[in-house]
C-alpha cells in the first residue's frame, strides 16, 4: 500500500455546535476544553463516494445529511469526507483513526467498504489513535448505497439509508473477521467480503468497466470473463500443510461473507464471527453449466453441485502449477492482480456496527 497521503476532508458539525476541528468555540472556553468536550461525544466520520452507483450516492447522500444530523447529532460530532478518487477513502479513513475518532462510517458500495476496511490498517497492523490510549478502538459503520452492495446482503439489510442510521444510533457492535490477502512482494491487502480467483475475478475485472449500466455491468462482465477462457490447474497449501493439486479450476472463492458479483450466494456458509474463512472451488466448469446452474449459485444451493467442493480454513495458499502470470486476482470486487497469493483471517479484528 502506498503511504497515507494529507487527506482532503470537508468537516460538517451538527448545527447546533459554535466549534469547528481547527477553531474554539466563540463562547470563551479554552481549546483544551473544547478538545475535551469534542472527544467526549465523539467524532463520526462518514466517508462518502459521491461517485458511487452513477452518481447516486452522492446525491443521496445530501438527502440523507438533514436525517443523519437529527438522529446524531446530539450523541457526536457528524464529520463528513468527500473521496475524490481511488484510495482517498483509505487514507482519510487512516487519518480519522489516527486523530481518535469513534466510528468511520463508509457511505457508498462494497468498493468504498473495501477501501475504508484498508483504512483500519497500516503495514499489517491495525492503526491506533495516537493520543486516546490503548484501550481505545474505531467502530467501522456501513450506509450501503452502491450498486451492488454484496457485503450487507450477507445480514439481509436493505438499502434502505434509515435502516442504516437506525443500526448506527443504537451503536451494537460486534467484532467481525476480516481477510488478509498477500500477493507475490508479501505486502498485506485486507477483505471484508469475498476473494476469487480466475474466472469470477477476470470477470469482476471487467465488470469494473461497465458500472454505468448498474447491475448488468456483472453480465458484460461475465461475458467478456468467458471470451478465451480455460479452466486451470493449480496448486493449494491449506493451513500451512502440504501443496496439492487442484485440477481444472474454473473460480476458486475465499469468503468472509457470503455474496459477490450483485447477489451470488457462493460462499453460503461463510461466517464473519467465525474465525475461518470459507473456499468454494469451481471445477472443469464450462459456460453451459453456468447457464444450468446459475440459480443455484445465485441461490447458494450449488455446494451438492458436481465439481464443486467447499471447505473452512484458517489459511490457504494458492498458485499456478504451470506459472502464466495471468490468473487474475480480486476481493471485494476490486483487482488485486494474479496469482500465486496468499489469503488467511485476522478473528474479530474490527468493531463493527451491526
Amino acid at each position: 500500500m502506498a503511504a497515507p497521503a494529507t487527506p482532503r476532508t470537508s468537516l460538517i458539525l451538527p448545527r447546533a455546535s459554535s466549534h469547528s476541528h481547527s477553531q474554539p468555540s466563540a463562547v470563551g472556553l479554552s481549546s483544551d476544553r473544547v478538545a475535551a468536550s469534542r472527544r467526549r461525544r465523539g467524532d463520526f466520520v462518514f466517508v462518502v463516494n459521491p461517485s458511487g452507483a452513477n452518481g447516486r450516492t452522492g446525491k443521496q447522500w445530501k438527502q440523507l445529511l438533514p436525517l443523519l444530523r437529527t438522529r446524531l447529532a446530539d450523541q457526536c460530532n457528524i464529520c463528513e469526507c468527500i473521496t475524490s478518487g481511488p484510495s482517498h477513502a483509505i487514507d482519510v479513513t487512516r487519518e480519522a483513526i489516527k486523530d481518535g475518532a469513534d466510528a468511520v462510517i463508509a457511505v457508498g458500495g462494497d468498493g468504498t467498504l473495501h477501501e475504508v476496511v484498508n483504512g483500519f490498517f497500516w503495514k499489517g497492523s491495525p492503526v491506533r489513535a495516537l493520543d486516546r490510549g490503548p484501550d481505545h478502538s474505531t467502530a467501522l459503520g456501513l450506509i450501503p448505497l452502491g450498486t451492488g452492495s454484496d457485503f450487507a446482503r450477507t445480514f439481509g439489510w436493505t438499502n434502505d439509508p434509515r435502516d442504516a442510521i437506525d443500526r448506527i444510533v443504537r451503536g451494537v457492535k460486534s467484532k467481525v473477521d476480516i481477510g488478509v490477502m498477500e500477493g507475490p512482494n508479501r505486502e498485506p491487502h485486507f477483505f471484508v467480503n469475498v476473494a476469487d480467483i480466475h474466472l469470477s475475478a477476470k470477470a469482476g475485472y471487467f465488470a469494473s468497466m461497465y458500472k454505468r449500466f448498474g447491475n448488468l455491468c456483472y453480465v458484460f462482465g461475465a461475458l467478456r470473463g468467458f471470451w478465451g477462457h480455460n479452466n486451470h490447474d493449480m496448486r493449494i497449501k491449506v493451513n500451512g500443510g502440504e501443496w496439492r493439486t487442484v485440477h481444472k479450476v474454473t473460480a476458486l472463492c475465499i469468503g468472509n461473507a457470503k455474496y459477490f458479483g450483485g447477489g451470488m450466494k457462493i460462499t453460503p456458509t461463510a461466517d464473519l464471527f467465525s474465525g475461518n474463512l470459507e473456499v468454494v472451488i469451481l471445477q472443469d466448469f464450462k459456460w453451459y453449466d453456468f447457464l444450468l446452474k446459475l440459480h443455484r449459485l445465485y441461490g447458494g444451493t450449488h455446494l451438492s453441485v458436481n465439481g464443486v467442493s467447499s471447505m473452512r480454513v484458517q489459511s490457504i495458499e494458492v498458485a499456478e502449477v504451470t506459472a502464466s502470470g495471468g490468473i487474475f486476482v480480486q476481493s471485494d470486487g476490486e483487482h488485486f492482480g494474479f496469482l500465486p497469493s496468499k489469503f488467511s483471517v485476522l478473528p474479530g479484528a474490527v468493531d463493527f456496527f451491526c
